[in-house]
């Protein structure tokens, strides 16, 4: 299109298309931004329910090393950009969202489905601005794209009056060449004093761990992490968000830990690495309260050391030298001032932390053995977990829904590799986005296998998504794992009130047909030994697939809270 005399929509348009925007979850609206889009080869990939777009485009970011992007008409579908939105503000994933609003002379006279939207996104988004002026749309669009990527990442939400898009404006006054579409945007560390002394400390210390999360995938850093591991004969432990982060494969590292310490968990074994720092190193992680056990693991006797892109994370629970800045760029640093140290007394406890370590994914393999490789029907979802896991390549993308399915997930599978991706909506734990953060994540790779593991319960939320699979071509393994219940919730208030409530159980729904009916090939499991042929046709990369596997319904993760429940069983 010709750059002068555009439309807001044609300018917003070519504005994307300069951040690297390549696609754009949507349902159509705001049109004419859509339209201008889609001219100019921004793919739009459109969901069915409002409230899975911010999901989709949530996937794609973390994936995909680029600010997702979102839009949705005013008033109900603005309000259903709500929950995804405040899930990339905890999870710390750069989202911008495209939202239409009425026009600006309508504006305070109830106009349809107008809303204060300004208000509405304030708590869950870093950055909202609504434009009135015309000419000051480059501004904003940049501006937008600079809160989510910058510091700490996040969602921003950009309110377009439906008028202003019409509005026809002239070229701008300045230069708008710069990139703002990936992220992290700036990569800021520590002072070099600071650097230094953290070193000292790790040089120093007698028995030091690492825990990493998240934040070490938002920065690209687990080349770095790892070779801070084996370089300095560091232990490393991971959150849930974290998971992948460093080779579990790797014999110094020991698993996720968190609230997965429970009988025939590994982290029952690997909590003594916690209990015995001296120094505890985290890395991108705000120390929430799934990532702590309740924030009892942590020994007040220890030392720490944060790294954190975000400054008000650290020292927010455990006080800590403060090593503020990304991740990436701070370990590197790091490495640099240890190479200058004697490591020496690090490199002589390897062997025997080693060994440590191994005794401990032995203890586990070897008491979850019974129920890893039951033939019994109800099929035990460590048993899905575990031919799941002789399938999965470094490249396969693991993501899972919210709840008992994301523990499964982070307990029982294993990562390939530093860097393998295991994506979840750990921010708010929200169920039903196991599906749409799958989408997005295969919209990122297309070209990658993606799996994604889901409940009964959680999937109810999202499955009118398998159309938009299916029609937008983006062909992802679906495991539903049918137990007939809400899981964690029922176990929950059995612990806590000796009775579950009525709304925990389901009448037997066949997800197979619904999945046909959308024109995605389906099949039911209740013999363990059909997962295998089909968990490898679905990674094939053939087509989609859904897998309804009939799981038990008494199984559940090993959770802390879940301790004397089954040493009473």
């Amino acid at each position: 299109m010709a750059t002068d005399h555009l439309t807001v929509a044609e300018r917003i348009a070519l504005s994307l298309k300069r951040h690297d925007v390549t696609h754009i979850f949507a349902q159509s609206l705001p049109s004419a931004v859509i339209l201008a889009a889609e001219a100019i080869g921004i793919r739009q990939i459109a969901y069915r329910q409002e409230n899975m777009g911010g999901t989709m485009a949530d996937g794609y970011a973390r994936l995909s090393g680029k600010v997702g992007v979102v839009a949705a008409q005013n008033g109900p579908a603005a309000t259903l950009l709500v929950p995804p939105l405040a899930e990339a503000l905890k999870a710390s994933v750069p989202v911008v969202a495209l939202v239409q609003d009425v026009e600006r002379d309508q504006a305070d006279r109830n106009a349809f489905q107008e809303l204060d939207h300004l208000t509405l996104f304030q708590s869950c988004t870093k950055w909202v601005r609504k434009v009135l002026v015309a000419e000051r749309i480059d501004d904003y669009v940049d501006a937008a794209f600079t809160a989510a990527a910058s510091g700490r990442p996040g969602p921003a939400a950009l309110l377009l009056p439906a008028d202003l898009l019409r509005e026809q404006i002239s070229p701008s006054l300045f230069r708008r060449e710069a990139v703002l579409g990936h992220w992290p945007l700036d990569r800021l560390r520590p002072r070099d004093s600071d650097i230094e002394h953290a070193a000292s400390m790790i040089a120093a210390a007698q028995a030091p761990i690492v825990i990493a999360g998240g934040g070490v995938h938002a920065s690209h850093a687990a080349g770095e992490l790892s070779a801070l591991q084996d370089e300095a004969s560091l232990a490393v432990l991971t959150t849930n968000m974290g998971k992948g982060a460093v080779d579990e494969y790797h014999p110094l590292s020991a698993g996720v830990l968190g609230a997965l310490v429970g009988p025939r968990s590994l982290g029952q074994h690997a909590l003594a690495l916690v209990e015995e720092a001296d120094l505890v190193i985290l890395v991108g992680t705000r120390t929430n309260q799934n990532g702590t056990d309740s924030w009892r693991q942590i020994p007040r006797s220890a030392s720490v050391i944060h790294i954190d892109v975000d400054p008000t994370e650290i020292g927010r629970t455990y006080e800590a030298v403060r090593l503020a800045g990304d991740a990436a760029e701070t370990i590197s640093a790091l490495r640099r001032a240890l190479a200058r140290r004697d490591l020496s007394y690090r490199a002589s406890q390897r062997d025997k932390l080693t060994a440590r370590i191994a005794g401990f994914w032995r203890a586990f393999d070897m008491e979850r053995r019974s129920i890893a490789r039951s033939e019994n029907s109800p099929i035990r979802p460590e048993r899905v977990m575990s031919d799941l896991q002789q399938v999965l390549t470094a490249e396969t993308t693991v993501v899972a829904d919210a709840s008992y399915s994301s523990m499964w997930v982070a307990g029982q599978l294993r990562a390939l590799s530093a860097g393998m991706r295991f994506l979840s909506p750990r921010g708010l734990a929200g169920l039903g986005w196991g599906l749409p953060l799958a989408l997005g994540a295969k919209v990122a790779k297309p070209d990658k296998p993606v799996v994604v593991i889901v409940g009964d319960g959680g999937f109810a939320h999202s499955w009118a998504e398998l159309e938009t699979m299916v029609r937008s071509k983006l062909p992802v393994l679906i495991i539903v794992l049918n137990n007939g219940i809400l899981g964690f919730q029922r176990d929950a208030e059995t612990v806590k009130f000796g009775s579950f409530t009525t709304a925990c159980s389901f009448a037997d729904v066949d997800h197979r047909r619904i999945a046909e009916a959308c024109g995605c090939p389906a099949v039911r499991i209740s013999d363990p030994a059909n997962l295998s042929q089909y968990l490898e046709r679905g990674l094939s990369g053939e087509g989609p697939l859904l897998i309804e596997v009939i799981t038990e319904a008494a199984a559940h993760p090993p959770l802390s809270l879940f301790t004397g429940m089954d040493q009473a069983a």
